[in-house]
């Protein structure tokens, strides 16, 4: 049996393209110049669809020495292995990678993704929890 070497780099190959295939289609449908919560609820109609477990807005609760001391929502984890953050802005920042990475800690996930629906083609980047 052959193997793709690119499959291989990528962390949890199948779901990352359900989900990306997800996220494409809502893209292709809606077009991009839509608010963000259009987006989710569209992407949350898609993951029922191809019966992708999730969670939407998920609490990310911060502790310091086992008491809260914050939270964050994100806007989907999904199959309890992969967080989403969803955007509709014209380019993502630093901000929004170090928030992604602050999400991916406190929760323990091994990879996250930001997709950012308002350029004219999908945007997407994939970020690793290195502490896992």
């Amino acid at each position: 049996m052959s193997t793709n070497k690119s499959m291989e780099r990528i962390i949890y190959p199948r779901l990352s393209y359900k989900v990306v295939g997800v996220l494409f289609d809502v893209h292709r449908k809606l077009g991009n110049r839509l608010q963000e919560k259009y987006y989710q609820r569209a992407i949350a109609l898609g993951f029922k669809k191809a019966n992708i477990p999730f969670k939407e807005q998920a609490l990310v609760q911060l502790e310091y020495e086992s008491e809260p001391i914050g939270r964050y929502f994100v806007d989907f984890v999904i199959s309890n292995k992969i967080a989403l953050d969803i955007k509709a802005v014209p380019k993502t920042s630093k901000h929004d990678y170090d928030q992604m990475l602050a999400y991916l800690h406190v929760l323990k996930l091994k990879l996250g993704v930001i997709a950012n629906f308002r350029a004219q083609n999908l945007t997407f980047k994939r970020l690793v929890n290195s502490r896992i």
